[in-house]
């Protein structure tokens, strides 16, 4: 049997109510009034779909051996890179082996669900035991467009395996057309579609149809016991369900009004939150759409009940803030330059044979630990820190990004260059062992105290334009409110 053995997800901690979008570009779109419902997740201004991707990968294999992983499928829409493997990053980020296969896959919307299919016939191929896949998007809709209002940003990550199988996987069916709905050519910023009315009559509704129909037919499977079905669109799919004969409450909540149309992640996201509620038993349906279809089939199995508690969806969507300032969003996002100073136009240090050296440390965050006194160090080193000790070359990897730790003392700097001042930093006391000099983020300094519980997030550290190059660490973050 192999199926899905675990699951997470990652959404920002930013929040944009669409009225704040309406009540900036209003004037120039009343038509937007609509749809200007509810909320959806914002990147902040260190965050990109690569960052989002391994974060919500750091939650699903949480508790899970590493080593055993053999394949990691990226898929997302707007990763940083065209050409220098993005999925190469993220198992580096992860500290995965360095013989796992990794692969992106984008150019359409349905790259999340594909992603999936790709990890499931390398398992059934006996290529490898496990399969980590990893959906990110940071798409960005043009302001005064109702894109700016839908889309929204999040990641979500699924673990395959034929271990502990919480899901079964029955099979899948796909589709491929040259149905031009939503795209963007290369160097493009912003998203491009064709005529809605036309896109919905002309695609959604008879393409999904067809591969639902599809892969019911190849699979023999009864509408009628399916438990959730998660059709990875934006959309009212309650006049297409009464057509396959499912009811409304089989349709798994998109999450439009509270994340958004988070592209390739949404099918990834929509299976992560149907496992959060899925017993026994329950067959589960996902659907990517774009370019053509995607239908998987899973069926919950006993050991759902037995997986340690995951953080995914519910406890993504409970660690939030509310994004006041649309002005913010749009430099966050990018679509808006700004002034940076000297400071912010400074020379990145961007030596790429420097990270390759260092890549565990600096990517995975692995430092050392004596194997004689037990103490953990960071940066890795040849000499105990420990003046009791001092031992020497009797070190071992320690990985320090998958643990929490204690506010030992910080510095806001109003001097320091950031997009969101002031920069604040400091020092981290780790559970277990281990004092880090850190920067941190998704905090206001209001909230900072001494003694602060906090937890470490992939972040961008810094873009370095001319030389393209998009640089990431981690950073400090307060430990989110589900984990309190």
């Amino acid at each position: 049997m192999i199926g899905i053995t675990s699951y997470g997800a990652y959404i920002p901690w930013n929040r944009l109510q669409r009225q704040s979008i309406f009540q900036a570009m209003g004037w120039y779109s009343p038509f937007t009034y609509g749809i200007a419902k509810g909320e959806k997740a914002v990147s902040n201004h260190d965050e990109d779909s690569l960052s989002m991707a391994v974060n919500a990968g750091a939650n699903c294999v949480s508790g899970f051996d590493r080593g055993k992983i053999g394949g990691l499928f990226l898929a997302s829409t707007t990763l940083p890179y065209d050409e220098r493997m993005n999925a190469s990053i993220a198992a580096t980020a992860l500290d995965l082996k360095s013989e796992v296969r990794a692969a992106d896959i984008t150019g359409g919307l349905k790259a999340g669900t594909t992603a999936m299919i790709s990890a499931l016939d390398a398992l059934q191929a006996g290529r490898m035991k496990q399969a980590l896949v990893l959906a990110a998007d940071s798409r960005l809709g043009k302001p005064g467009g109702a894109y700016e209002h839908m889309f929204g940003d999040a990641a979500a990550a699924v673990l395959f395996g034929d271990e502990n199988v919480i899901a079964e996987f029955k099979g899948s069916f796909s589709l491929s057309y040259d149905f031009a709905d939503q795209r963007r050519a290369s160097g493009e910023k912003f998203n491009r579609n064709w005529e809605e009315r036309w896109i919905r009559d002309a695609g959604i509704s008879k393409i999904l149809p067809e591969a639902i129909m599809g892969a019911a037919t190849k699979h023999g499977v009864n509408p009628a016991n399916i438990s959730k079905i998660c059709i990875a669109l934006p959309a009212d799919m309650s006049a297409m369900g009464k057509k396959m004969m499912l009811t409304p409450e089989k349709f798994q909540e998109s999450m439009v009004n509270t994340v958004g149309d988070c592209g390739a992640a949404l099918s990834v996201l929509m299976l992560a939150a149907a496992l959060e509620g899925a017993k026994p038993g329950d067959q589960i349906v996902v659907v990517g759409f774009g370019s053509g279809a995607d239908v998987l089939l899973f069926q919950a199995t006993e050991e759902i009940s037995k997986l340690p508690s995951r953080r995914a969806v519910k406890a993504c969507l409970a660690n939030r803030k509310e994004l006041t300032s649309y002005e913010k969003y749009k430099v966050f996002s990018g679509i808006e330059d700004i002034e940076t100073g000297i400071r912010g136009e400074a020379p990145a240090a961007s030596a790429l044979s420097v990270l390759w050296k260092d890549r565990r440390a600096i990517m995975a965050y692995v430092g050392t630990r004596c194997k004689e006194c037990k103490t953990p160090q960071f940066p890795p080193q040849r000499i105990c820190a420990n003046p009791a000790c001092n031992a020497k070359d009797k070190m071992e990897p320690y990985s320090f990004a998958d643990k929490k730790g204690k506010l030992f003392t910080f510095t806001a700097d109003m001097l320091a260059f950031t997009f969101d001042p002031p920069a604040i930093y400091g020092l981290v006391d780790m559970d277990g062992g281990g004092r880090l000099w850190m920067d941190f983020t998704d905090v206001e300094v209001k909230d900072m105290k001494v003694n602060m519980p906090v937890e470490l997030s992939f972040r961008r550290k810094y873009i370095d334009k001319g030389r393209g190059i998009s640089s990431y660490s981690w950073k400090a973050v307060p430990v989110g409110k589900e984990a309190n």
